[in-house]
């Protein structure tokens, strides 16, 4: 199938390979020269492992191929993805200017296409959107007759540092369709996949999203806050989530404490649901509780620091992690920013590492930054593990502590040993540890 794919971020850059990967053509689309530069010089703008090398097999066998050229590129193709951003305005209501402005680069290309086509929405955007919002300017700028458009809603439940795996992978596909045309389309393009392929409106694909990632996020503040008792009352609460985990209903998956979430998916859905949800006057109680105790974590880092440290101001205090998980550069609502900003705010002199993220971290903040862990915790008073790569779980603590000024490390990952870092000499401090 001849496939076009509008965006060329995490979501579009892994469809497009793991689609050509399929021996489907596929063009990736972007009006931003230089991302289609580096890709067609197999170069991935963005850091994921296994997308690189799976990009440049497309490139090779050519299958894949970047362009600017977007409007003929859709004409040329039997079936189009928006996968383009969809962030949050100040109020948390998704802004959906990228996504008008996709669909009506689509209308202005099938002006000049005979027969049929079928633009399927993979951004995330809420219930509604896709029949309210896309469909309608798209049959405006083009001027086509709705029996030979096929409209659909394919939400994508890829994990950033295992995008591509999920991708091959996935353990469901949402096919959400408002016609016959883009039903069939999408039931072939995923015909390879075995896996269960639930059929529904494009509004409940929507949904299905949005509740999803909500679902998850609520169970990720859940889990801090008992974490936040548990540090009260003298609790390892390990060994609570390892007993919550063994009941079938509820799971051993997300059941971590930490410094909260972040990324470009959790904050940002959850605001955009509970909006869309005021916005009908539907109350969201749930969603609000979840990012109230999302916003506290990091704060408690800080003053996990400043208890252990007595005075913030005039401290050297080493932030090892910027990113919001492993495996990836996406620095979005990363919890690293409010501990940074904070700290910074309070007079500490902050130096910060990470293996990835520190270039798209320096966009945000303008913090020093070191080219390795070793160096970014020289003669520190105060050490934060922010983000659990593996670098930083296999440090070699005794080392560590002879390089530092302090012997104060704060976990906000739980990325450690605490019982080590305790004999080793470290006053050691982590969410979930009375």
């Amino acid at each position: 199938m001849k496939v076009s794919v509008i965006g060329t971020g995490y979501v579009g850059l892994v469809t497009g390979a793991t689609l050509a990967d399929l021996d489907n053509q596929v063009v990736c689309l972007d009006i931003l020269e230089e991302k289609i530069n580096m890709l067609n010089s197999g170069n991935s703008p963005i850091y994921e492992p296994g997308l690189e090398e799976l990009l440049r097999k497309g490139l090779k066998n050519k299958n894949l191929v970047g362009s600017t050229e977007i409007e003929q590129n859709i004409r040329n193709s039997d079936i189009t993805f928006i996968c383009v951003g969809t962030p949050s305005d100040n109020n948390g209501n998704i802004d959906l200017s990228y996504i008008k402005s996709a669909s009506s680069s689509i209308g202005r290309a099938l002006r000049d296409k005979n027969g049929k086509h079928t633009v399927i929405v993979k951004s995330t955007v809420v219930p509604l959107t896709t029949e309210d919002v896309v469909l309608p300017n798209i049959l405006k700028k083009s001027g086509w007759k709705r029996e030979n458009l096929g409209i659909g809603m394919n939400p994508e439940f890829l994990r950033e540092g295992s995008a591509i795996h999920d991708a091959q992978n996935p353990d469901r596909i949402v096919i959400g369709f408002a016609d016959d045309v883009a039903r069939k389309a999408l039931k072939e393009l995923y015909n390879p996949y075995k896996c269960k392929k639930l059929e529904c409106s494009p509004r409940t694909a929507e949904l299905i999203k949005y509740a999803s990632n909500s679902f998850l996020a609520t169970k990720i503040s859940f889990v801090n806050e008992m974490a936040n008792m548990s540090n009260v009352w003298g609790i390892d609460f390990q060994e609570v989530a390892e007993g919550m985990g063994l009941d079938s209903r509820i799971s051993a998956e997300f059941l971590r404490a930490g410094a909260g979430f972040g990324g470009s998916c959790f904050p940002k859905d959850v605001k955009a649901l509970a909006a869309a949800a005021k916005n009908s006057e539907v109350e969201s109680l749930m969603l609000k509780a979840t990012l109230e105790v999302n916003d506290i974590q990091p704060k408690i880092i800080v003053k996990m620091a400043e208890e252990r440290l007595g005075v913030i101001k005039g401290k050297k205090i080493a932030i090892l992690g910027l990113a919001f998980k492993p495996d990836t550069d996406d620095v979005r609502e990363s919890r690293s920013e409010i501990v940074v900003r904070e700290l910074m705010e309070k007079g500490a002199s902050v130096v910060a590492h990470d293996p990835e993220g520190m270039a798209n971290f320096k966009k945000i903040i303008d913090v020093k930054m070191a080219p390795t862990p070793e160096l970014a915790t020289e003669k520190a008073d105060c050490a934060i593990i922010m983000t659990e790569w593996g670098l930083y779980k296999n440090l070699d603590l005794e080392s560590l502590l002879e390089r530092m000024n302090g012997n104060v490390l704060i976990d906000g990952r739980r990325a450690l040993n605490a019982k080590k870092a305790d004999e080793v000499g470290f006053d050691y401090k982590t969410i979930g540890l009375g």
